[in-house]
């Protein structure tokens, strides 16, 4: 740089200002979560017997929301509040096109994946229990639709979601600084409304969205809530004993509510008035059943599973916590390697034995897609080039700046 002032300005860095550690808790429980949606994904598996959807009214969804709701609350707090606001819609927004790109590729590969079955084997099967038929019939019009997000095949409703998400997580955090508690009110709100009028977003080519975004936002909004900073002021309530009696109460009623939905021994425990009632739970519009059991579920989660855990820093629970920071590629290849569970169970054998090994050996190439994206990310991305330059010329420090999850990043500072 030229100028007689030149060497008087200080560098001014443009960075983003997240966390400067990660809370493992939220790894753990993501990653939690995405061998749960594997196991959930592959039908008929006994394995899934491991997971929350058959011992009570909500599973691992209700997880993933909050949990990616608290995660940009607590990534993009600290820029928000220095009044990085541009910076951060500017990474959310790259996000948000970084998660539309992926749905698209996951989108072809699971298409392309379930009609090369259903035609080498012969089996019409796999793409009517997947709704691909009409995309194999209409590939022109189903691809418009699916780039729209209106078109969505089994097992790929949660993306789609988080795109739409993110896309409006500035506004959300915009009101959260201005009126936190407002704008966890309005949301509450529009969850009402949605589900008293049936407010839902159109799929193709008939129906609505399997997760309702007008009412799912309640989660997501509560999450960046608890992670923008209102967490600390609740944690004594959610930690009080008569919370926590509540909250058990809650959680073990479900537990027995849903045992006896699952065996038919069972069947006389819950009285037929109750089960009329409460049954079947609405998942597309977040029945308030199931929102208030993983209310209940995550207080005691915020009581048992303390942020200086030493458990979340041994080998034993590293695993887990690597599918949860390596989310994206884990939930990708999750899907893709369900349908090839499936495929298998149906095609070679569907035993119990086998049902084990699939899912042992899904979770296995879980962990190693981690690793391999966690070994990818940390590969160097710069290089030294020996040019020789006036030493006002040359290049300004790089400064590390936190990522949306929490990671370091380098970014180049200006004057």
């Amino acid at each position: 740089m030229s100028g007689g002032n030149a060497s008087n300005e200080t560098p001014r860095v443009v960075e983003f200002l997240g966390p400067k550690e990660r809370d493992l808790r939220l790894d753990f429980l993501r990653g939690l979560g995405q061998w749960m949606i594997f196991l959930d994904h592959i039908p008929y598996n006994v394995m899934s017997w491991l997971t929350l959807r058959n011992y009570g009214f909500c599973d691992a969804a209700e997880f993933f929301v909050y949990i990616s709701g608290y995660s940009i609350g607590f990534a993009y707090g600290p820029a928000i509040r220095s009044g990085e606001m541009v910076a951060a819609i500017k990474r959310l927004w790259t996000r948000a096109a970084q998660l539309y790109v992926a749905h698209v590729f996951l989108f072809l590969f699971f298409t392309a994946q379930i009609a090369r079955a259903a035609r080498r084997f012969d089996n019409p099967m796999y793409k009517d229990e997947f709704n691909v038929a009409q995309f194999l019939e209409n590939p022109d019009v189903m691809i418009q639709q699916a780039l729209l997000l209106k078109y969505k095949p089994v097992n790929l409703d949660v993306l789609p979601l988080y795109i739409v998400f993110v896309v409006a997580a500035p506004l959300i955090l915009w009101g959260l600084l201005r009126r936190p508690h407002t704008t966890l009110i309005l949301s509450g709100l529009l969850y009402i409304v949605s589900r008293t009028l049936g407010w839902n977003l159109p799929s193709f080519p008939d129906g609505h969205w399997y997760f309702n975004p007008f009412a799912w936002q309640f989660l997501f909004v509560f999450g960046i809530w608890c992670g923008f900073g209102n967490g600390p002021q609740i944690r004594p309530w959610v930690k009080s004993w008569p919370n926590q009696t509540l909250s058990w109460l809650i959680v073990g009623v479900a537990f027995v509510v849903a045992l006896s939905w699952n065996f038919e021994s069972l069947y006389g425990l819950v009285p037929d008035a109750v089960g009329k009632v409460i049954y079947p739970i609405d998942k597309t519009s977040l029945s308030p059943l199931r929102l208030i059991h993983f209310l209940a579920l995550l207080t005691i989660v915020v009581k048992l599973l303390p942020p200086d855990l030493p458990a979340l820093r041994s080998r034993a629970l590293h695993p887990i916590i690597l599918c949860g920071q390596r989310s994206l590629p884990v939930f990708c290849f999750g899907v893709l390697l369900s349908f090839t569970a499936h495929w298998i169970l149906r095609q070679v054998s569907g035993g119990i034995p086998m049902q084990i090994v699939v899912s042992l050996a899904g979770i296995g190439l879980l962990i190693g897609i981690a690793w391999v994206a966690t070994w990818y990310r940390n590969l160097p991305t710069l290089f030294t080039v020996p040019v020789t330059m006036p030493v006002e010329d040359a290049p300004r420090p790089h400064a590390a700046a936190a990522d949306a999850d929490g990671e370091t990043r380098v970014v180049k500072t200006s004057a």
